[in-house]
C-alpha cells in the first residue's frame, strides 16, 4: 500500500474532482431533468415533442461524442471555458435525458384524479406540477434517480481523456510510474469510486425512508 500512502495527497486532489463533478453535475441534471420531464407531460404539443427530440437524442448518443462535440465545439464559436465546465456541460446533457425519463415514470404513476382535482381547485399546470405532481413523483423514484447518479459517477471516469484530473486520470499516472504495484493502485481507485456510489446509495436511503408513504 506504500504506492497509495506516499501519494494520499494526489488521491485526496483527484476524489475531490470527482466528488464536484458528481455533485455540480448530478444537481443540474436533476434541475434540467425536471424541467425536460414537465414538457414531455404538459399539455403544450411543441414542448412535448422538443422534449422527446432532446431526450431521443442524448440518451442514444454515447457520453464520449458529447464529450467531444462540447470540447472541439464550443471552440469554434469563441467559448473557452477551460476543463471544468464543458465536462459538466456534456455530463448534465447526458444525465438530464435519464432523470428525465425517470420522473417522467414517477408522473405517470400518479393518479389522473390528482391532477384533475388541481385544476379543478383553481391551479394553473405549473402550479399543479410543482404543488402536487412533482413531490409525489419524486418520492415514488427515488431509486431510479439515485441509480441515475451511480451511472453519473462511473460515467465522469471519461473526463480523465479531456485534461481534467479526476481519480481515473491519477490512476493513469500512478500505473505508468508504478507498474509493479497495479493491483493496490486499481483497489485504491476502485474504493474512492466505492465510497462515493455508497454515499449516494445512503442518502437515497435515508429520503426514501422519510418520504415512505404508509
Amino acid at each position: 500500500m506504500d504506492v497509495l500512502i506516499d501519494n494520499a495527497d494526489l488521491l485526496l486532489a483527484a476524489f475531490g474532482v470527482t466528488l464536484k463533478l458528481v455533485v455540480v453535475a448530478g444537481l443540474l441534471s436533476l434541475a434540467w431533468g425536471t424541467v425536460l420531464a414537465a414538457m414531455r407531460v404538459g399539455p403544450i404539443r411543441v414542448l412535448q415533442l422538443a422534449g422527446g427530440v432532446y431526450v431521443t437524442l442524448f440518451r442514444n448518443t454515447p457520453l464520449l461524442i458529447i464529450l467531444l462535440l462540447i470540447f472541439f465545439g464550443l471552440p469554434k464559436f469563441g467559448i473557452t471555458w477551460g476543463y471544468f465546465w464543458p465536462n459538466v456541460i456534456a455530463l448534465t446533457l447526458y444525465t438530464s435525458s435519464f432523470v428525465c425519463e425517470a420522473l417522467r415514470a414517477g408522473v405517470n404513476s400518479i393518479p389522473l384524479g390528482q391532477a384533475e382535482a388541481s385544476r379543478s381547485l383553481g391551479m394553473t399546470f405549473g402550479q399543479s406540477m410543482r404543488e402536487v405532481i412533482l413531490p409525489q413523483a419524486f418520492r415514488a423514484v427515488v431509486p431510479p434517480l439515485a441509480s441515475v447518479l451511480i451511472a453519473l459517477t462511473k460515467n465522469t471516469s471519461l473526463v480523465a481523456i479531456f485534461g481534467l484530473p479526476d481519480l481515473t486520470a491519477r490512476m493513469k499516472d500512478l500505473l505508468t510510474d508504478h507498474a509493479s504495484d497495479l493491483i493496490w493502485i486499481f483497489f485504491g481507485f476502485a474504493l474512492a469510486y466505492v465510497v462515493i456510489v455508497e454515499v449516494i446509495s445512503l442518502i437515497a436511503t435515508i429520503i426514501e425512508r422519510r418520504w415512505r408513504v404508509a
